[in-house]
């Protein structure tokens, strides 16, 4: 069925376009299913997994880990002597990417696809992107949240995704040579840039 992976930055509409392409393609949506599939094989805690995946700044991580703690979403710390390291889990969502791409395919938003899976001719790497100005507003729009709050998030966010493909695949994500596919999704409405996704997913025989 193939696979579209979708680089989002944020403000950028990913987690709305994504999970409507897939809907509209019929694939499987892989998003939060990944990191739980990761803590499955490495036997840790869900939220572990989630608290390094790559939306998560690696400056927390690095200093969490030297003090031997790890943040709990639900409050708290964990302990993280036992924790696999961040390489183990890079490994295991490489593997689990491998596996979407092999059985049911689907559309998967962010974990760096576009890199793990650059080499496979059966997926389509998708890019969004906007001015940093409109993807703030877009994001205030959102969320109605305070403008601060939410620039001081999208800084956060922009810098760890940015480090985390840059550490684990020396490159840029912003790059465009690695997309066939690279919208400014906030010059778009949001279902124009679904079937454009939709449509270019389909000429290269993604989908249902």
């Amino acid at each position: 069925m193939g696979v579209v992976t979708v680089s989002a930055s944020f403000g950028a509409g990913g987690a709305e376009i994504a999970p409507a392409v897939a809907e509209r393609l019929r694939l499987p949506f892989h998003d939060r299913v990944i990191p739980a599939q990761v803590a499955g094989r490495l036997g840790v805690p869900v939220a572990e997994a989630e608290a390094n995946d790559e939306t998560v700044t690696r400056g927390l991580w690095r200093l969490v880990s030297s003090l031997g703690t790890m943040p709990d979403p639900v409050g708290g710390v964990l302990p993280t002597s036992a924790l696999p390291d961040e390489r183990a889990y890079r490994v295991q969502t490489e593997r689990v990417l491998g596996e979407i791409v092999a059985g049911p395919g689907g559309v998967v938003l962010g974990r760096a696809a576009a890199m793990v899976l650059r080499d496979r001719p059966d997926v389509l790497h998708v890019r969004l992107d906007g001015p940093p100005g409109r993807r703030l507003a877009a994001a205030v729009a959102h969320s109605g949240r305070p403008e601060d709050e939410v620039r001081r998030d999208q800084e956060a966010a922009d810098r760890a995704r940015v480090a985390y493909v840059r550490h684990f695949y020396r490159c840029d994500p912003a790059e465009s040579r690695h997309y066939h596919l690279v919208v400014d999704s906030t010059a778009l409405p949001h279902d124009a840039v679904v079937e454009l996704l939709v449509t270019a997913a389909r000429a290269r025989g993604i989908g249902g």
